[in-house]
């Protein structure tokens, strides 16, 4: 079903993984927990939703990075080589930003990010992201790239729900 809505999802993945291997780093660093698929509008973002919500459990939607992002956890988790992928965000376009739709990035949870540079100190880590709340690294991968978090999206969601974090999405949002 996935499949039919998104398209083959293992053309992303093998890429992910053959890169991942390219810059010497093992492909068992930890589970990828969730994968991300964006939109190249908002009507197709819209479209996508409503079809999505047949292969999976909507987690959250919100507003994050000044766009609606929505969290599914799949009713089928995606095969990959990093193992199943439970979970799938779609990402509306950012306002004034032009996007090709497809998949864009995958993240992988580590015991330490810390360790994960210490034990790969030649890898183009981007550290930026550690100063963040959740903190993350992220590795590009052109044409996408992989990021490293200490917790499942999941897990970060459901922290968030409860601390009133979530910031919903206007109702007009869409209407604009």
């Amino acid at each position: 079903m996935l499949e039919q809505i998104l398209g083959d999802s293992r053309p992303f993945l093998d890429a992910l993984a053959r890169q991942l291997a390219r810059q010497g780093l093992p492909l068992d660093l930890g589970p990828m927990d969730h994968v991300c698929y964006r939109a190249e509008s908002n009507d197709q973002y819209l479209e996508l939703r409503r079809a999505l919500a047949a292969a999976g459990e909507v987690l959250v939607e919100g507003m994050i990075g000044g766009r609606p992002i929505i969290t599914f956890r799949l009713h089928r988790p995606l095969a990959s080589p990093f193992g199943p992928v439970p979970c799938l965000e779609l990402a509306a376009p950012k306002p004034g930003k032009a996007h090709l739709a497809g998949l864009e990035h995958g993240e992988i949870v580590v015991n330490s990010l810390e360790q994960l540079l210490n034990d790969y100190p030649g890898v183009p880590f981007d550290s930026k992201g550690l100063a963040r709340h959740p903190p993350e690294l992220t590795l590009a991968l052109p044409p996408y790239q992989l990021k490293f978090h200490l917790q499942s999206l999941a897990d970060t969601i459901a922290a968030e729900i409860a601390r009133h974090e979530v910031v919903p999405v206007p109702a007009d949002y869409f209407r604009r």
